[in-house]
């Protein structure tokens, strides 16, 4: 059996062990795979394993020996769906690896802007305590969490997970999901329409896939929606944004801050509106990759593996 990974440096630089992937066949590792690469070094395997690569139909229509597209991530918008299922080709993501690790990530982004621990240390290492009179200062007006409304798009595994957090802190959450679990709810915690959400919250954080459906929906009306002076956080992906929308929101204080961990093509183009939008905090997709969450990510990877090669396939979003 042969196994090929076709872009795996971003998910493992070095510190992941592939000792049980071998243990399936012979494993064939690339770092990075150029788009005109992808069906030569495909060949005639029957598994291959991808994070970014697009696999389409043109890729599966050329390489007939393609059994299993296991997807090192949660989203799988880069597989064509319909044309594996046409072809009987077990398409398997990774659910639920990163919960933890991007929840932590999302209320980084919220306390980087709340404390501006950043701008603070950067001040004391140039100097300013010391040349200061006094036992403190603060260049920045500093916010407490505690009875602000957090409003949360996208109620999954993860959305759940930074309500949690944010009641902790003592924040009212307000989530909008396509379907409505009444269990969820909570004294803190209540589903509302869409519009409210925005209306209500003084922090609004995105947690939804990516689809046909909502691309680009944070648009300029989206925005206009919200409160003046609100936060937008995303560490969801990078097209649920229409990236020119927000730049200007920013630009013209209608927002007082925005943090994404996405973009809408990656690697970021050096033309990219939000590089020179006020309040911007923007990091390079890595809400997802802590070591324990990558840790996760290859063990489940694994057993998607072992439950195909049982003829139980699990996880597969090709059915």
């Amino acid at each position: 059996m042969k196994l090929v990974i076709l872009d795996h440096h971003a998910l493992n630089p070095g510190d992941m062990d592939l000792t049980e992937f071998r243990s399936f066949g012979e494993v064939i590792v690339y770092p990075r795979s150029k788009p005109e690469e992808v069906v030569e070094r495909i060949g005639d395997a029957e598994m291959i394993f991808i994070n970014k690569v697009v696999i389409d139909r043109k890729v599966m229509d050329a390489c007939p020996n393609l059994k299993y597209v296991g997807v090192m991530a949660t989203g799988y918008n880069v597989v064509d769906i319909d044309a594996a299922r046409e072809r009987g080709i077990v398409v398997t993501n990774i659910p639920d690896y990163s919960t933890e690790s991007v929840a932590q990530f999302t209320f980084a982004l919220i306390l980087a802007r709340a404390n501006r621990v950043y701008e603070h240390s950067a001040s004391v290492h140039s100097g300013e305590w010391i040349a200061s009179p006094d036992f403190s200062y603060w260049k920045y007006p500093l916010v407490d969490l505690r009875d602000k409304t957090l409003g949360i798009f996208g109620f999954g595994a993860i959305g759940q997970r930074v309500a949690k957090i944010a009641q902790a802190m003592g924040m009212s959450v307000l989530y909008y999901t396509r379907t409505h679990h009444p269990e969820l709810d909570s004294v803190q915690c209540h589903y509302a329409d869409a519009d409210t959400v925005l209306a209500q919250s003084d922090i609004v954080t995105l947690h939804l896939p990516l689809t046909k459906g909502n691309e680009g929906m944070v648009n300029a009306s989206w925005i206009a929606k919200m409160k003046d002076g609100a936060w937008l956080i995303n560490t969801a992906r990078g097209g649920l944004i229409c990236e020119a929308d927000l730049a200007q929101a920013l630009k013209n204080g209608k927002l007082a801050y925005a943090a994404s961990d996405v973009v809408a093509v990656e690697p970021m183009a050096a033309d990219n509106p939000l590089l020179s939008a006020p309040n911007m905090t923007i990091t390079p997709h890595i809400a997802w990759a802590s070591f324990e969450a990558r840790e996760r990510l290859m063990k489940i990877a694994a057993e998607n593996i072992r439950s195909y090669l049982a003829g139980s396939p699990i996880n597969n979003v090709a059915q």
